[in-house]
This record gives C-alpha cells, sequence and structure tokens, in this order.
C-alpha cells in the first residue's frame, strides 16, 4: 500500500518532508513514492538512508507549487508539478493516498479536476480533528468552501458522520450543526435549511451547537461552512498559542513557581500532545474519490510521518466506500427509492414532482373543466 508524497509541499520542503517520509518508513514500514525535484530529493533522501534500504522511490516532476500561487493559475499553467504527478498516481491506482504540505488551494483545485468528486457530493471538505474534554471530535468544512449551500452542508455531516464512525472508531456518533443558539430556528436560511435535512437522515443528529460547545465534546461531528469554520480554527490556535505562552511566562517566575513546573511537567507533555496538530499530521479532504491528506504547511518531520500514517490508516479503512454508501443512503427520497443528489434537490426545488416529469408533461398540458364550478 503505496502512500504518495508531494516532497515540494510546505515551507520545509523538501527537508522535511523528505525526513518525515524516511520517519514513517521506518516506523510503519510504509512504502512511499516522493514525486518532485528529484535530485534535490535525492539528496536529502541519502542524508537519512544513505544505503537506500527504506521503501522510498522518487518520480520527478518538473515543477513546484509555490504557496503564494494562485488555485487557477497551477491548473492553468503546472501540468508537471510535483502536486499533480502525485494525485495522477493516486487516480491510475499506483498508489493508496496522496499527502501534501503545500498551498490549501491548489491541492484542492488539483483533487477535485483529477479525482473528481464522490457521486452525490457536491464540494470535497476538509475535516479537522479537534481535542475535546470528552476525547476527539472533528469539525468540516475547515476551509474548502467559503460560501454553501444547505445540500452541501448536508453532505458534509454525512461525510464527518462516517469518518467519526470508521477512523475515529466512535459508535452511532452524534453530529451537530454549528449555528448562533441551540434551538431550532436559529441561524440563517442555509443553517435552518440544512437542519431539517439532516433531522430526516439515518444519522445521530443532535441539533445546533453553538460555539462555546465546539470543545466540550456533546458533538462528535461539528458542521458549518468552510469561511465559518477556519475562523474558528484560526482562533483556536491563537487561543492555544497564547495559553502556551502565558503559562511559560508562569512558570520561569520564580524558583516556587519552577518547582510547580518540575511537578507539573508529564501532565503538561501529555496536554501538549493532546492538542498538537503534529500528532494527527494533517486534515483528510472528504468527498474525493481518493484519500487525500492535506498537512500543514509549517509541518515537521514528525507531523509528515503522522500524516502518512493517517493516510495509510484512511486507505487501509477504506473510507471512500463508506462515504459512497452512507451519501447514497441518505440521499434516498421521501418514497426510500435510493437516488442522487440531483434527484433529492429537485424533490426539494419542485416537491414530489420531478423537473423529468415536467418535461416529460409540457406536450401534454392537463386537462381543464371548461365549466368552471362555482365556489360559495
Amino acid at each position: 500500500m503505496k502512500i504518495v508524497v508531494d516532497a515540494m509541499g510546505g515551507d520545509h520542503a523538501p527537508e522535511a518532508i523528505v525526513e518525515g517520509a524516511v520517519l514513517a518508513a521506518r516506523e510503519y514500514e510504509t512504502p512511499i513514492i516522493l514525486t518532485g525535484l528529484s535530485e534535490k530529493i535525492q539528496a536529502e533522501l541519502d542524508k537519512h538512508d544513505p544505503d537506500h534500504e527504506l521503501p522510498i522511490e522518487i518520480i520527478h516532476a518538473d515543477e513546484v507549487v509555490e504557496m503564494h500561487d494562485s488555485p487557477g493559475k497551477v491548473l492553468r499553467s503546472k501540468r508537471k508539478s510535483s502536486m499533480k504527478i502525485g494525485l495522477d498516481l493516486l487516480k491510475e491506482g499506483k498508489g493508496a493516498a496522496f499527502v501534501s504540505a503545500g498551498n490549501t488551494g491548489a491541492v484542492l483545485a488539483y483533487s477535485t479536476v483529477i479525482l473528481r468528486p464522490v457521486k452525490g457530493v457536491d464540494r470535497p471538505a476538509i475535516a479537522i480533528q479537534l481535542p475535546t474534554l470528552k476525547g476527539t471530535s472533528i469539525l468540516l468544512d475547515a476551509g474548502a468552501n467559503v460560501d454553501c449551500k444547505s445540500t452541501q452542508l448536508f453532505q458534509f455531516g454525512i461525510m464527518g458522520h462516517v469518518f467519526a464512525e470508521y477512523v475515529l472508531e466512535k459508535e452511532d456518533p452524534s453530529v451537530g450543526l454549528l449555528s448562533i443558539g441551540e434551538e431550532d430556528g436559529k441561524g440563517n436560511e442555509i443553517v435552518k435549511d440544512t437542519f431539517q435535512m439532516l433531522k430526516k437522515s439515518h444519522i445521530n443528529f443532535i441539533g445546533n451547537v453553538e460555539g462555546k460547545e465546539v470543545y466540550r465534546g456533546n458533538a462528535d461531528v461539528i458542521v458549518c461552512d468552510g469561511f465559518t469554520g477556519n475562523v474558528a480554527l484560526k482562533i483556536s490556535e491563537s487561543l492555544a498559542e497564547m495559553i502556551g505562552t502565558n503559562l511559560k511566562l508562569m512558570f520561569q517566575n520564580n524558583w516556587i513557581s519552577k518547582l510547580g513546573y518540575l511537578l507539573l511537567k508529564p501532565q503538561l507533555v501529555e496536554f501538549k500532545k493532546k492538542v498538537d496538530h503534529s500528532e494527527t499530521g494533517g486534515a483528510p479532504l472528504l468527498g474525493v474519490n481518493g484519500v487525500v491528506i492535506i498537512a500543514h504547511g509549517s509541518s515537521s518531520p514528525k507531523a509528515i510521518k503522522n500524516a502518512i500514517n493517517r493516510a495509510h490508516e484512511l486507505s487501509e479503512k477504506n473510507i471512500i466506500e463508506h462515504i459512497k454508501q452512507d451519501i447514497e443512503l441518505n440521499l434516498s427520497d421521501v418514497e426510500g427509492e435510493k437516488g442522487t443528489l440531483w434527484k433529492q434537490i429537485k424533490n426539494i426545488a419542485f416537491g414530489s414532482e420531478t423537473l423529468e416529469n415536467k418535461e416529460d408533461n409540457s406536450d401534454n398540458p392537463p386537462s381543464v373543466d371548461p365549466e368552471p364550478k362555482e365556489t360559495s
């Protein structure tokens, strides 16, 4: 089960990426394909594996996607990039999953065009794993889609449910919809429509959740649009940084606080491990026909190692097939007949009479009673 890794993606590429791949190959014995500028990659690989004993191969790519490149420009002009070649390998079945710490927008654009969305999914979503008072939950979308329709938020809920059940191994995971209040009628029109759709699904939907509930762990899956999710994520990161800095300064005040630090050090190390994004390595891009992991741009070798392990895990647990099955199950119409997303949208828009029915009857208009009945 080979994992394809974009060796040129990230702030510290290719050094950190190659070292992380070496760590993963040694610890998990995972076969890895590194795509990118072969000479640079080989030079880094020789530092960590001079005898070439590890199951790592290199496939050359002429171009590199920079962090500042726009997705549109990348799609048009960088057709020989390490990112595109890596995703092509995944599509061709030469790799089981793809990992990149590069330009998130470019990964999203390439993945959507090359792998295509899963049937019944309009847009893929980034799922972020969050520590909570009760363990772990996930939030999606965390930035892939700034503006979302209710049908898309509904799909995010289904995909998040699948991820929580099969990857986080939560039995009957609870799904909440991020809103400005817990009451059913709270939120904008899109949130209200999504609420009704999730309520009718087979998943364990617990209703709206407020921002204060995100880290309490009452919902295993938190659904929101990419704009809201990304803002919530960045605020959380800055809060964690502020708390960490203040704790560090507090423990350096005097010898008593330093002694307190020594006593608390094991617990603090455990807490840091719990909130450290490098422990999970990266966020899966759910909704495309292939396992794609987007790692943080500043990923360390440890983060890349864990991202590769997460990619292997998702592939091994067949997450894509589970998403396909759950999407199909939840997009059934009122009569219980399994259908596509487009069929559900038509039912929502036109009621029980579908667009096809309207088109079929266009040449045969309904009969009109020539003698209108009297009304009281």
